[in-house]
């Protein structure tokens, strides 16, 4: 073999050294650009940039970076340059102030399979008329007609637990929160009852928990060569599984084409709202959408929502948990508010301050999204830092909530942090459950609310409980959004016999 190498003749040779300098000149050629902004940061590797470099979480990652240089970095994702932004001024900025003269639009990674028109990756114009047309349906008016829907779902998930609080059972308590959150969803939607509390084998469960476990090689391959992206996009290439978005949209669409045939009308659901702008245009194609970006809105809304919900209270029944006495002192705030178990009203548990407290700590150190994303329209400014046209801006909202400058002893559940004496004291831009600006979680307020309601229901009858088999500390899922490795354990008791 070695003498049929050194046998090769020189054009050969020469040719191969060639392709092996292109190779290794391309696999650095994006680096370099934070030492010319003078922006601190990770000396890069080849082809591999600055990823992993202090622990494979990459919100952990982020939050060891930011130890390390500060609340302004530079950073590689493979060969991509991103700038990592954690001051509260800048962020103000970025996210506010210039969102649509700048920072309109979030990363595109472009192997989105049939989510490319969804609201949440779309940019620009684009963007702005599916905002607009979205908005009105997570008003005041229309949160007050899902409490209904949640209260129905709320009450069944009660209903699902107290078999395990009885025999004070050791749960996932993903599986139940979980059914809860895909169930409200459904039914706000879509007008259909999913009933995954307890049916949990409905494979719509499955391909939903899915829908954010991208590909790893193929984020690998586009982050190293991305070069290839026009090619991939042709090929049908997506980040996202394949199979899941095929079941779900198959499922959402056979709702919509139904509904089309049929003239079936369900005023009080999102689908039906989003097909009346079809034939209520006059005209105005700006007030319309395509059948193919109604399923996008719908699917998107469903099942991303369902999993950041989820998610939520999942973190939420484990912090309290870990925290007795919080979980104690909100039970009583439950039980003032609603005497003798009774039914929650809407207007009185959006009143509930240490409620918000306990939920707004949680998300603190559990956000959702661990980051937020920008891209600079141009080369712009931002308090004395150059950022250029077409980089990448990232917040990464996990480390800035756990900066011990702006919360300290972050590591500690102190949902105190959040009431009306310290709530004035909390620097602005420094808490992002949520994003902020123009651009921010167009269902937070959906969001909280239903997280609310299940949680006061749940803990009007129940406690959680640490338990042999609870995990402490988490280990983190380096993949997707923020959440455990493995599944949370608690035990679930009635209060009855505490």
């Amino acid at each position: 073999m070695m003498g049929s190498m050194l046998g090769l003749s020189l054009e050969t040779w020469i040719l191969l050294i060639t392709c092996l300098c292109l190779f290794v000149m391309y696999g650095n050629s994006t680096f370099g650009v934070f030492e010319r902004l003078g922006v601190p940061g990770v000396k890069p590797f080849m082809y591999f940039g600055t990823v992993g470099r202090h622990n494979k979480v990459y919100y952990i990652d982020d939050e060891l970076s930011s130890k390390k240089f500060g609340r302004v970095w530079g950073m590689y994702e493979f060969r991509k340059p991103m700038l990592a932004v954690m001051d509260p001024d800048m962020l103000k900025t970025i996210l506010v102030k210039e969102c649509f003269t700048y920072f309109t639009n979030r990363r595109n990674l472009r192997l989105n399979g049939e989510l490319y028109d969804a609201v949440s990756i779309t940019e620009n114009e684009t963007w702005r008329r599916l905002r607009n047309i979205l908005s009105p349906y997570f008003t005041s008016g229309r949160l007050k007609e899902a409490f209904a829907i949640m209260k129905h779902h709320s009450s069944k998930l009660k209903a699902s637990l107290q078999p395990k609080a009885q025999n004070e059972e050791v749960v996932q308590i993903k599986d139940f929160f979980g059914g809860y959150s895909l169930d409200v969803m459904a039914s706000f939607t879509l007008s259909v009852d999913l009933d995954t509390i307890d049916k949990p084998s409905n494979p719509l469960v499955s391909h939903s928990s899915k829908l954010f476990r991208v590909s790893v090689p193929l984020f690998l391959f586009q982050g190293c060569f991305p070069f290839a992206l026009p090619l991939l996009e042709l090929m049908g290439a997506s980040l996202f599984p394949k199979d899941s978005l095929a079941f779900i949209f198959k499922f959402v669409e056979m709702i919509r084409a139904d509904r089309t045939v049929n003239s079936q009308k369900n005023s009080g659901d999102m689908l039906q709202s989003l097909m009346d702008t079809q034939a209520n245009v006059n005209g105005k194609e700006s007030k319309s959408l395509t059948d193919h970006e109604i399923v996008s809105q719908v699917a998107t809304f469903v099942f991303a929502g369902n999993e950041t919900s989820a998610s939520t209270l999942v973190f939420l029944a484990y912090s309290l948990a870990r925290n007795p006495e919080v979980m104690k002192r909100l039970q009583e705030e439950i039980d003032a508010t609603f005497p003798d178990k009774g039914p929650v009203q809407c207007e009185a548990l959006m009143q509930m301050e240490y409620l918000d407290c306990v939920i707004n700590e949680s998300l603190r150190l559990y956000p959702p999204a661990a980051r937020l994303e920008r891209v600079a329209k141009e080369t712009v400014k931002v308090n004395g830092i150059t950022i250029p046209k077409d980089l990448v801006v990232m917040v990464p909202v996990y480390a800035l909530h756990r900066d011990p400058e702006f919360w300290p002893e972050p590591e500690e559940f102190r949902p105190d942090r959040f009431s009306k004496e310290n709530k004035p004291n909390i620097k602005p831009y420094s808490y992002l459950p949520f994003g902020a600006g123009p651009r921010n979680c167009i269902g937070m307020r959906f969001a909280l609310l239903m997280v609310k309601l299940a949680l006061v229901e749940v803990l009007q009858d129940y406690s959680f409980l640490v338990c042999d088999e609870t995990e402490i500390p988490l280990e983190m899922d380096p993949q997707g959004l923020t959440g455990p490795l493995k599944p949370i354990k608690l035990r679930v008791v009635s209060r009855s016999k505490q």
